[in-house]
């Protein structure tokens, strides 16, 4: 759990991002690896980022914060600049049911991406948009994280049966 922000890392704001979601995280049986505060400073977060994808200790990533338009905001260009492959349907996913609830979802620039078996995540800073945006992909996160351990399980579930129209 990597939480971004200048003020946070300065401790002039307190991170309430971040810890609502390890309380989420926690509350689906997640085991929380490694949490921490960086401000907005791409240098610092690419290099967080690949020594916790490195480690092979992670199967899962969200980032918190540094997603939006301030010149600040480098979560996104960060974490291309690391990940190996893109997996652009979560994003388009969280921003897609963002947009139900406000039209600034469409200012987001968060990215979403694989290094190596670790998938990164970029949710927004705010507590609630973190919090809302974590709720869409969720359902999808333990099926790609047993495609990246290449699980035999991980096949089950592929495919789509039509329904019978007589029935």
């Amino acid at each position: 759990m990597l939480t971004v922000s200048d003020r946070s890392s300065r401790g002039e704001r307190e991170d309430t991002s971040g810890p609502a979601l390890i309380e989420l995280i926690k509350d689906i049986g997640w085991e929380l690896v490694a949490y921490a505060v960086l401000p907005d400073e791409q240098e610092q977060i690419q290099a967080q980022l690949i020594d916790w994808c490195d480690s092979s200790e992670m199967d899962v990533i969200l980032t918190t914060g540094g997603t939006g338009f301030s010149p600040r905001d480098r979560t996104p260009e960060a974490t291309l600049a690391v990940i190996e492959r893109l997996a652009p349907g979560l994003a388009e996913a969280m921003r897609f049911a963002s947009l139900e609830k406000t039209p600034h979802a469409m200012l987001s620039r968060g990215v979403c991406g694989i290094r190596g078996r670790t998938l990164i995540v970029n949710l927004p800073g705010s507590t609630r948009a973190a919090r809302e945006n974590f709720s869409v992909v969720r359902p999808v996160l333990e099926h790609g994280v047993a495609l990246l351990r290449e699980e035999p399980s991980s096949e089950t579930g592929h495919t789509f049966q039509k329904p019978d129209p007589s029935a």
